[in-house]
């Protein structure tokens, strides 16, 4: 297993890492752009990313990348919106996510305001959707930013913190452990666990605040 892990460590470094960190960015910006992003994984390729980075330099480079790349991506979805929002939900693509989640988008900003923008980027679909709703609805742009900016910096720490960590350890922890390889890929586990879980006590949470509130008479 230790041969294994350090092959694909070494695979991976073997990637320019300008050419690696400038992917890392562009998966993300795409992952949470209106639309583009319900269909492009751009968190494995950031963790993949993660994995190859061999020193402080190259994961604060890739940190930065993927900040910048969601931060872009957000206000691509959010301009988008203010411009031509109402076009791309009647658009045959529009169509295609559904009339429900657009509604369920639409509530939960309306409910939950800024908190709303901040936990989108951990919620499926809606990490798309919500920066175009943003948009449509007339809020402000720096107070998008300012709900947006912070969750984007947790979730680029949870994935280059926790994948370049383990990567960046395991050389040194293969010398004096032949089981090093299990553990490292625990780790990474661990942490695809912990996000998993983390989702949906988050969408759990969160599902009251997006439902249609039924009608109540007099």
């Amino acid at each position: 297993m230790n041969d294994f892990v350090l092959w694909a460590i070494e695979t991976v470094q073997s990637v320019d890492p300008v050419l690696r960190t400038l992917l890392a960015g562009i998966a993300i910006l795409l992952e949470t752009s209106i639309l583009i992003g319900l269909i492009v994984p751009g968190d494995t390729v950031v963790l993949v990313a993660a994995i190859g980075v061999s020193s402080w330099a190259e994961g604060v480079a890739l940190g930065l990348a993927v900040i910048v790349g969601a931060l872009i991506g957000e206000s691509l979805g959010f301009w988008l919106g203010r411009w031509a929002g109402p076009h791309i939900r009647s658009s045959w693509l529009g169509r295609r996510i559904g009339a429900a989640h657009w509604a369920r988008s639409e509530r939960y900003l309306q409910r939950r305001g800024g908190i709303a923008i901040f936990l989108s980027r951990f919620l499926p679909v809606l990490h798309s959707l919500v920066p175009l709703t943003v948009g449509m609805s007339g809020y402000a742009y720096r107070r998008f930013i300012a709900w947006t900016l912070p969750a984007c910096v947790l979730w680029t720490f949870a994935y280059v913190g926790v994948a370049a960590g383990a990567a960046g350890s395991f050389p040194e922890l293969s010398q004096r452990l032949h089981y090093a390889g299990y553990v490292f890929v625990a780790v990474i586990a661990a942490l695809l666990i912990a996000i998993v879980v983390t989702k949906k006590i988050i969408a759990r949470r969160e599902e009251r605040h997006m439902k249609d509130e039924p009608h109540r008479e007099a």
